[in-house]
């Protein structure tokens, strides 16, 4: 893989740690309705090894069912966001990731209630759905409110560090626009110092949200707690 990112699809992805939660507390009954009801629809095949041993591109017109530009979530917490920006852009195919199975049935419950249908949900790790996705595939991509990991010695587990930044890169159509919000001082530090590095443009980093922009739960908790959000956007470079 070149320093950008932009190398040829990985057919041997390496083995990787998980760092963080996949489970919370006991799941109500509604909750566990949508996830044995709706995510087996929702989920996009390809992505484990046990379903793409040869671990081939993913075809995403598959998923949707066209060509439509897609777009990427990478951890959607609740899903208030990523359900917002599917019933605002109802063209645009959406894909989140989300490895924490609460915040999935959550993601699925609103779904319902909004009844969008443009929408895919990988319940797992961002970078195996990465491994699989094809080259100059995604348009736009959101990290919103990302784990902050504010232990130093834990600051390689931050999704901007190479290891995830390079294979986002790959997957970034060029002129593609990244969006990373977060109200960690010291993350935004990190953010500007390691996205430049891996093939992408500063466009701005300020305290004002995007203009179709929706507050989530995490956000709400920030400034409850008297954090100042910053919204930084950058560009894939050509």
């Amino acid at each position: 893989m070149s320093e950008t990112g932009k190398s040829a699809f990985d057919p041997n992805p390496p083995r990787r740690n998980f760092y963080g939660r996949r489970h919370g507390k006991t799941l109500r009954h509604s909750q566990k309705g949508y996830l044995q009801e709706d995510l087996g629809e929702l989920r996009p095949r390809g992505i484990t090894f046990d379903e793409n041993p040869e671990r081939r591109p993913i075809s995403l017109s598959a998923i949707f069912g066209d060509d439509r530009d897609v777009w990427l979530e990478i951890g959607f917490g609740g899903g208030e966001h990523m359900v917002h920006m599917a019933a605002s852009y109802p063209k645009i195919g959406i894909i989140g990731c989300e490895p924490y199975i609460n915040g999935v049935a959550m993601l699925l419950g609103k779904i319902r209630q909004a009844g969008v249908s443009n929408l895919s949900v990988h319940p797992g790790d961002a970078r195996d759905l990465m491994d699989v996705l094809p080259d100059a595939s995604i348009s736009r991509s959101f990290l919103l409110y990302p784990d902050p990991w504010p232990k130093a010695r834990h600051h390689r587990r931050r999704f901007v560090t190479p290891e995830h930044l390079l294979p986002l890169a790959r997957v970034m159509r060029p002129g593609g626009e990244f969006r990373v919000a977060t109200d960690i001082p010291d993350y935004v530090r990190q953010t500007l110092e390691e996205v430049p590095l891996a093939g992408f443009d500063l466009v701005s980093e300020t305290d004002r949200p995007w203009d179709d922009w929706i507050s989530t739960r995490y956000e709400q908790k920030a400034l409850r707690e008297g954090r100042m959000p910053h919204y930084v956007t950058f560009r894939r470079q050509s």
